[in-house]
């Protein structure tokens, strides 16, 4: 098995027919019963946890969005996750954050380390990329998966997503907030996280991560 690494514009085209298959697994696309007369998804029809839809849209170019793949000898993919990056301020700090979206693993191959490899693969990168810390949000029944993987659970933290005008924040629904502290700064920092309302306003298209 090998791991590939690919801005996401740059992904080839099976690849991410592949990895958007997946991801339609994981978060089928809401059925007609699913959507309001006005269009918009109903409570079944919000698909993922970085509250963007799962129909293979892009993400949003200015978090600088990479996929990685998790292949088998050949070009079958395994699992796929997709890294975001911004510059966030955290009490009067600034920050260079980058988080996990669209973590999944092929039905068929469950169960076998496959996604956790891939989770540990993207915090080491993370952590050699010069970004300060990885930070995103899971469903809480997912916190051991994650740790087991090297993140570690921020207690009572909220990741505010969307604008400020609009905000997004982690804990209208049952998420935990999972990092890791890599620079100095980020390190000597990490307890200002606990039990904070953290501001990432990563924007309208991938309102959450």
């Amino acid at each position: 098995m090998r791991i590939a690494i690919f801005p996401e514009r740059d992904t080839p085209a099976a690849l991410r027919a592949q990895a958007l298959a997946l991801q339609a697994q994981a978060w089928p696309p809401p059925t007609p019963a699913d959507v309001s007369p006005a269009g918009e998804p109903g409570a079944t029809g919000l698909a993922g946890a970085d509250g963007s839809d799962a129909d293979g849209d892009w993400h949003d170019p200015a978090l600088d969005p990479v996929t990685m793949l998790l292949l088998d000898g050949g070009d079958r993919v395994l699992a796929s996750l997709d890294v975001l990056s911004k510059s966030i301020t955290h009490e009067g700090r600034g920050y260079h954050a980058r988080g996990l979206s669209r973590v999944v693993t092929d039905t068929a191959y469950r169960g076998r380390g496959h996604g956790r490899r891939l989770v540990e693969h993207a915090r080491d990168e993370i952590s050699l990329s010069g970004a300060d810390l990885g930070i995103f949000t899971c469903d809480r029944d997912l916190q051991g998966f994650y740790e087991s993987a090297g993140w570690q659970l921020v207690p009572g933290a909220v990741l505010v997503g969307g604008t400020p005008d609009d905000p997004f924040p982690s804990d209208r629904f049952d998420k935990v907030t999972m990092a890791g502290f890599f620079s100095p700064t980020a390190r000597r920092n990490a307890a200002s996280f606990t039990g904070a309302r953290i501001a990432l306003h990563s924007g309208l298209i991938d309102r959450l991560w």
